[in-house]
């Protein structure tokens, strides 16, 4: 009876070792762990998408050269400059015109948007210091006729302008093509050729599952990767700036930009000065 007690105070005792002595030995197969909670910086999958532009499946032109993203400056009239006046806009297909060494390019240029009165923006090159300069934007519908015309006041430096068109103007109507246009005069000479850009927009109406996602995303930048993802270049574009330009110090939002210009290869103006929009719409 003595050593059947002798030996029960042994195996008591040994249970009651520190947990750090006990687990210098091996444990049993069965035997659980406690597992601490281990905190790992987010990977780039875990983190918000970036905008990334996705061409929408736009029917087939007759032609492939429908418009000009980047203007050509000329002898007689504005001077050349480091980057060219842009238009913030995708191009499919481009083509080199001759041996233009400027990146002056023209193919398919055009974007959709979901907005009665959408925002256009461009890089403008050129300054309000410019002696007997002048811009002009100018929106036609299907048949040519203007249905917007305004003048443009040139920036006090290099720099993306939005330009809206006004809740007096005429609306697009869904399914029409449009023609827009912006037009710089460096000189105002009768026989001077501006420099200018010129492409389409079109209206569409979101389809239910578009319309979901954007209704399931709390966060306005999520709506905008959603646009974007579903070649809604406009909207977008417009969304973005808007938040960019009021909060412009944010690096996140400045990523965002950055990376919605670079998927549509317009990266060497993604970091130039950003100025609201001309018109409130």
């Amino acid at each position: 009876m003595k050593w059947l007690l002798t030996t029960a105070l042994i195996l008591s005792s040994t249970t009651q070792y520190p947990a750090q002595l006990i687990a210098q030995t091996k444990q049993p197969a069965t035997t659980k762990q406690p597992v601490q909670p281990v905190r790992t910086p987010a990977s780039p999958q875990q983190r918000s998408s970036r905008p990334v532009f996705v061409l929408p499946k736009i029917p087939a032109r007759l032609s492939p050269i429908s418009g000009r993203r980047a203007g050509m400056s000329s002898r007689d009239n504005c001077s050349a400059v480091p980057t060219a006046l842009t238009a913030l806009v995708p191009l499919q297909q481009e083509k080199k015109v001759g041996k233009l060494t400027d990146k002056s390019v023209i193919g398919i240029v055009q974007g959709l948007t979901t907005s009665e009165r959408p925002t256009f923006w461009f890089y403008v090159p050129y300054t309000q210091d410019l002696a007997n300069s002048s811009a002009k934007f100018i929106l036609q519908d299907s048949a040519g006729t203007n249905i917007y015309e305004d003048a443009i006041a040139l920036p006090p430096e290099p720099s993306v302008i939005g330009v809206s068109i006004p809740k007096n103007a005429t609306s697009l109507e869904v399914g029409k093509t449009y023609r827009w246009y912006l037009i710089v005069s460096c000189k105002q000479q009768t026989a001077s050729v501006p420099v200018y850009v010129e492409g389409d927009i079109q209206r569409i109406n979101l389809d239910s599952r578009v319309m979901q996602q954007l209704e399931a995303a709390d966060d306005p930048r999520q709506k905008i990767v959603i646009y974007a993802k579903e070649g809604i270049w406009f909207d977008a574009l417009t969304m973005l700036a808007q938040i960019r330009v009021s909060n412009p110090n944010d690096a996140s939002v400045k990523e965002d930009w950055q990376s919605l210009l670079q998927s549509v290869n317009l990266g060497n103006i993604s970091t130039a000065p950003l100025l609201n929009s001309r018109n409130s719409q």
